[in-house]
């Protein structure tokens, strides 16, 4: 290890190199001369360092172009794991997985997190320690996404209405007072899209509008490979777009009229258990439970309940009508529907992909492909993963790290790049 740490400009050489080896868009050393402008030499250096701390490796010779072959170089994905964690309102999932991606093991548990942020990182720390005896897997990152908007320089939460007692928490702190490893955290919609974009199917690389229909409703873009978070991170929040002048849809968010309010599984279990009266198989489960849940009525619109369907496609109109707007807007290549809207059957995405595309302009809808999420409930988990991925190998990070081989014991400047 060196005895001072390696200018911007080093740094930045560092990272562009490993990355087009990363990333399959130059895997021999005369193809990264040809791409970076660098003389031979500084290649050789900065290569044989990357070999040496394990990220790089050399393979097969390719094929001769006329000239003496090159060796082929590879990227070890195996190197190192990062930890992915998803917080929704009453569950989560952890994860981890290699520096591509790819969950390796995953754990999945039912939790109450609306008002308890510390024993909800307890619990999931608790997943995440079963994970790493499971993997022995060492963290070198960590990717936190939670349902709720997220200022990601400082890994805050901002006013979450569905998750009120985490306000202006710190998820970063919480672990980084127990890890040595960088944390980032995002609003866990953005992940998913995330997720959907990088390994989703088909993957054609145009941006990605992703519609999460779940408790609530919310949104993630990606254009061109990145989140779009806006000006303070709160890009994507459809659910609190205005649907209606009704001033008795209040919303958890104490506004009115909002589409969460409306359409999300809370709202419809709102309203529901007061009709229940008019559906037998509702009466019946509140009979016997008490309660209705999200679950309850999707259950029974799949089933053929007349007032459960009438009520969860009717509420799936005004969330298509919703995103033709954000498409016409954005006009994103492809549309990803996904969340727990999924189970009620096919029928939804239908009527979902029917409206948005009725209520869409020529333009817009020429190319679009709308699709349901590919990743079995694992793309955000999978988003969370790849954030962190993509942090600690943004080409103004690596050079920050590299001459220890990980990035542990870096977090704070690596914190401090990601903020800039």
């Amino acid at each position: 290890m060196s005895s001072s740490s390696p200018s911007p400009q080093e740094s930045f050489i560092h990272g562009k190199l490993i990355n087009l080896v990363r990333s399959g868009q130059a895997v021999t050393r005369p193809a990264l001369e040809q791409e970076t402008g660098l003389g031979r030499k500084l290649v050789t250096q900065r290569v044989q360092q990357a070999i040496d701390v394990g990220l790089l490796e050399d393979g097969d010779l390719a094929p001769s172009a006329g000239g003496r072959p090159s060796r082929l170089l590879r990227f070890r994905t195996e190197a190192g794991h990062v930890f992915a964690g998803l917080i929704g309102a009453t569950e989560m999932t952890a994860a981890v997985a290699t520096l591509d991606g790819t969950l390796i093991a995953s754990l999945h548990e039912d939790w109450v997190a609306a008002d308890r942020p510390e024993q909800t990182l307890e619990v999931l720390d608790a997943l995440f320690v079963r994970l790493a005896r499971r993997t022995r897997a060492e963290p070198w990152a960590f990717g936190i996404g939670i349902a709720g908007p997220v200022d990601f320089s400082t890994g805050r939460l901002v006013a979450p209405p569905i998750m009120p007692g985490w306000d202006g928490y710190s998820v970063r702190s919480w672990l980084r007072e127990r890890y040595d490893a960088p944390v980032w955290v995002d609003n866990d919609v953005n992940l998913m899209a995330l997720g959907e974009w990088h390994k989703g199917e088909p993957q054609d690389g145009r941006d990605l509008l992703y519609v999460h229909v779940d408790e609530g409703v919310g949104a993630g873009l990606v254009s061109r490979g990145n989140v779009f978070r806006g000006d303070s991170g709160a890009a994507g929040d459809i659910g609190h777009t205005r649907v209606t002048d009704d001033p008795e849809v209040v919303c958890r968010c104490g506004r009115t009229g909002c589409l969460d309010a409306v359409t999300g599984g809370w709202g419809l279990v709102r309203r529901l258990t007061d009709r229940a009266g008019e559906s037998p198989v509702l009466s019946a489960r509140l009979a016997q439970q008490g309660y209705l849940t999200a679950q309850d009525i999707g259950q029974a619109a799949t089933a053929g309940d007349p007032l459960a369907w009438a009520e969860v496609s009717a509420g799936m109109r005004i969330v298509a009508g919703t995103v033709a707007n954000v498409v016409n807007f954005v006009n994103p290549g492809t549309v990803v529907f996904g969340g727990g809207a999924l189970r009620v059957g096919t029928g939804v995405f239908q009527l979902f992909e029917e409206t948005v595309r009725s209520r869409t302009t020529e333009l817009a809808a020429r190319r679009l492909n709308i699709r349901t999420a590919s990743l079995d409930f694992h793309e955000g988990v999978t988003g969370a993963a790849i954030l962190a991925i993509e942090q600690l190998f943004g080409p103004e990070s690596v050079g920050l790290w590299i001459e220890n081989g990980s990035p542990i014991g870096h977090a704070a400047p690596l914190h401090r790049v990601a903020a800039m």
